[in-house]
C-alpha cells in the first residue's frame, strides 16, 4: 500500500491545503509560490502513475486513490481561479471539467462493479485534456504577466481547449460504456 506511486498521490492531497494557504497569501509573490505548488502537485500526477506501471507497484489502493487526489486538486484549483475571478467565461469551463470528473468518476465505479472497467480505461485524448488542463490551471493560477504575455489569458484559451477535450473525452467513454449500460439496464 506504502510505495512511493502512493505516496505521490497522497503528497497530492496533502499538497492542496498548503496550495489554499499561499493561494492567499497577501504577498506579491503568493501566485509564484501557489503555482510552484500547483506545477509539483501536477508532476506527481504524471510521476506516480509513470512509477507504478515501470516498477509493478500498482494496486488497488493506488487505482482509487490517484484519481481521487487527481479530481480533488483539480476542482479545488479550479474553485480557487473562480473565487478570484468570478467571470462566466470562468465559470463555464469550471462547470465542464467538474462535471466530466463526478461523471467519469462515477461511471467508472459503476462500471467497475460490474467487472466491466477494461470498457472505460484511460484514453489518449482524456490523457491531453489533463495536460492541457493542468498546463491552463497553473497559468490561471499564476495570474500575472511574464516577459511581456499575457498568462491568465493564455490560461483561459487553455482551459476552453481543456474543455473542448473534456467534453470528447466524455462522450468517448460514454459510447464505449453504452452497450454495457443498455445490456444492464
Amino acid at each position: 500500500m506504502f510505495n512511493l506511486p502512493n505516496i505521490l498521490s497522497l503528497l497530492r492531497i496533502a499538497l492542496i491545503p498548503v496550495l489554499i494557504g499561499c493561494y492567499f497569501l497577501p504577498f506579491e509573490s503568493a501566485a509564484v509560490w501557489a503555482t510552484i505548488i500547483f506545477a509539483i502537485a501536477s508532476l506527481t500526477d504524471w510521476l506516480d502513475g509513470y512509477l507504478a506501471r515501470k516498477w509493478d507497484q500498482t494496486s488497488a489502493f493506488g487505482a482509487f486513490i490517484d484519481p481521487v487526489a487527481d479530481k480533488l486538486i483539480v476542482s479545488i484549483a479550479l474553485l480557487l481561479v473562480l473565487y478570484k475571478t468570478p467571470e462566466w467565461y470562468v465559470l463555464i469551463p469550471v462547470i465542464v471539467i467538474i462535471a466530466r470528473e463526478i461523471t467519469i468518476s462515477a461511471l467508472r465505479e459503476w462500471m467497475a462493479a460490474i467487472g466491466e472497467q477494461n470498457t472505460v480505461k484511460v484514453s489518449f485524448v482524456g490523457k491531453l485534456k489533463t495536460s492541457f488542463q493542468m498546463l491552463a490551471i497553473g497559468c490561471l493560477i499564476f495570474d500575472n504577466s511574464l516577459f511581456g504575455l499575457p498568462i491568465f489569458d493564455i490560461g483561459i484559451i487553455l482551459l476552453y481547449i481543456a474543455s473542448v477535450l473534456t467534453i470528447s473525452s466524455m462522450w468517448s467513454y460514454l459510447r464505449a460504456a453504452w452497450p454495457v449500460m443498455k445490456s444492464n439496464g
